[in-house]
């Protein structure tokens, strides 16, 4: 099929990467750039000027300008459900409502947070976070990557409707002094729900009074959590505009904002907001998150990679696979187009990852030598903040550097087993530090990548039906009118488990 902008970058031929290197000496400023403390460097990719150009008339031909301009301006970048996507405005772009809705959320929630510190609550030592995918994801990373040192409650993420996680997330905590935060967009999430009435029973089981008095619901749709229950003032509401994988900046995040504090969240609002006005503004050849996309794209269109790993360099950012995981795959793991067409080429690749050194002594062997090539993406922080000496971050950065030089050069031996192709493509991302700002450029920088792979590919990164599939039958299977139309095997098993 002809597309337009498209076939010349199915007919590029690709470079090996030393060969690339070799004949550009500066290829690394070329393909590298600072923003704030962010640093990007794309120069291990098989990008080169040729394709550079290809793929900025790629942009110009899907009509990138008008579609990152609708997101900012409160246009409907979600066609199948004819709406905005509002995350920005949450960061203090978008239209003027959009923008006004998102204020008004989090003056609500500073104050909640503020009565919270000044007792209105009683004595609160704990949250006990309930959500799902983006309404656990965001602010379960945030917590973990800033609040080691600095969290000033003992906050539990619960996402997981199995028993034993609900379990494991209660020890230790007092009931007494634990507040729930539950967050559902339509406060109907089976999942939600379901913890929500175990944590209730929790509460009440260990004598608390006014179980109802400790819950604290996010939601776009505070009427359905009215009738489940909770009072109206301790609702915190977020606009239906905001998808949940883009949900950290709005009320989504009070947990965040409560255990790292009001100043610490405005700070990762506003890291997120100078990404926000690089991409808007900032020119192809040195917009971040489309020249990630770029590189994104070789490797699912020219070197037909099916999978994409992240690596983090840095124990704090050991949930940030599991987040990216979310944000892309569901994004933008699509086979229509965004106006109902079938899609005839690759959407997301499988999103995987892990944390360095440990994934060096597990996965890296398949990485060096397997038959598949994987792009990957090593993340890390040049400034050491554990109380250790220089030796244990001395050698962590060495080792994510070493390990993108040898995905790069490989080595040649007369030993098979021992010798490694190379040619095989990373990109690193260095943070000068890990606080707030940077935390909240590095997010906002993958969510503006996700929409410039979507855009590039014609797909909608803001609607999620794969997901509604899965959650309708899981309803069905359990009427037994219903569970007579599935398959043999199912039934087999729901008999064989005694359901």
């Amino acid at each position: 099929m002809t597309e337009p902008g498209w076939d010349p970058i199915a007919g590029h031929e690709l470079k090996r990467l030393d060969r690339l290197f070799a004949e550009d000496p500066e290829r690394v400023p070329r393909l590298s750039l600072t923003l704030g403390g962010l640093y990007f460097d794309w120069s291990k990719t098989h990008l080169d000027e040729a394709l550079l150009e290809r793929f900025v008339a790629l942009a110009e031909a899907r009509g990138f300008d008008a579609a990152r301009e609708a997101l900012f301006t409160g246009g409907v970048v979600n066609p199948s459900e004819g709406r905005p996507a509002t995350h920005v405005a949450e960061r203090g772009s978008g239209d003027a409502e959009a923008t006004a809705v998102a204020g008004a959320g989090h003056d609500r929630m500073r104050s909640l947070v503020d009565a919270i510190e000044a007792g209105a609550f009683g004595d609160v030592t704990g949250v006990l976070h309930i959500g799902i995918g983006g309404s656990a994801l965001g602010p379960d990373l945030v917590i973990d990557a800033l609040g080691r040192d600095a969290a000033r409650y003992d906050v539990r993420v619960l996402s997981n409707i199995d028993g034993q996680a609900f379990e494991d997330a209660v020890v230790g905590l007092d009931a007494e002094t634990t507040l729930i935060a539950a967050v559902s967009k339509t406060f109907t999430t089976t999942e939600t729900l379901t913890n929500l009435s175990a944590a209730l029973s929790w509460l009440g089981d260990a004598g608390v009074e006014d179980p109802f008095g400790r819950v604290i619901a996010i939601t776009a749709a505070p009427e359905t959590a009215i009738e489940f229950g909770v009072d109206q003032t301790r609702i915190l509401p977020f606009g239906e505009g905001v998808g949940g994988r883009y949900s950290l900046w709005s009320t989504v995040g009070f947990s965040a904002a409560l255990a790292l504090g009001w100043p610490a969240f405005e700070e990762l609002l506003e890291g997120a907001a100078e990404i926000d006005r690089h991409f808007r503004f900032a020119e192809p050849r040195a917009n971040a998150p489309l020249m990630a996309a770029f590189a994104d794209l070789v490797g699912t269109q020219l070197l037909r990679a099916q999978t994409r790993a992240i690596f983090a360099y840095d124990e704090r950012l050991r949930l940030l696979p599991s987040y990216l995981q979310q944000l892309e795959m569901e994004s933008n793991g699509k086979s229509v187009t965004a106006d109902g067409q079938p899609l005839d080429r690759m959407s997301a690749p499988v999103t995987w990852g892990g944390v360095g050194t440990d994934a060096q002594h597990a996965v890296f062997q398949l990485l060096h030598q397997g038959k598949v090539v994987v792009p990957v993406e090593f993340v890390a922080c040049i400034e050491q903040e554990d109380g250790l000496d220089d030796t244990h971050h001395r050698q962590l950065l060495l080792n994510a550097f070493a390990q993108g030089a040898a995905l790069m050069t490989g080595k040649v031996s007369d030993d098979p087993a021992r010798a490694y192709a190379g040619n095989r493509p990373s990109s690193t991302i260095l943070l000068d530090r890990l606080d707030p700002r940077t935390l909240g450029a590095l997010l906002a920088f993958y969510e503006h990548r996700t929409f410039a792979n979507a855009v590039l590919l014609g797909i909608n990164p803001f609607d999620q039906f794969g997901v509604e599939l899965g959650k309708q039958m899981a309803r069905a299977i359990d009427d037994p009118a219903e569970r007579a139309k599935f398959d043999s095997s199912t039934r087999a098993l729901i008999e064989r488990a005694g359901l």
